[in-house]
């Protein structure tokens, strides 16, 4: 059981530092200037900007939850 627990531990940390590396890569430019999907809303008003990424959101879980399903769908 103890195996499992650092098993799933150090997981969470693997994903959380892809999760954090896309996200920086994203902030940057992403491929080829790309920022946001189409449904993300963007508020602008002088000297502030709110972004909240609907889409962006919706399309990462899908992804990572194929991911997941296949892993899953692996070990067993």
């Amino acid at each position: 059981m103890a195996r499992l627990l650092i098993w799933f531990g150090l997981s969470l940390i693997v994903m959380g530092l892809l999760v954090a590396a896309l996200g920086l890569w994203l902030r940057a430019g992403g491929p080829r200037g790309w920022r946001l999907l189409p449904g993300d809303i963007v508020i602008s008003r002088p000297g502030f900007t709110f972004v909240f990424p609907i889409a962006t959101s919706l399309l990462i879980s899908v992804v990572l939850t194929l991911i997941l399903w296949a892993i899953a769908a692996v070990r067993r």
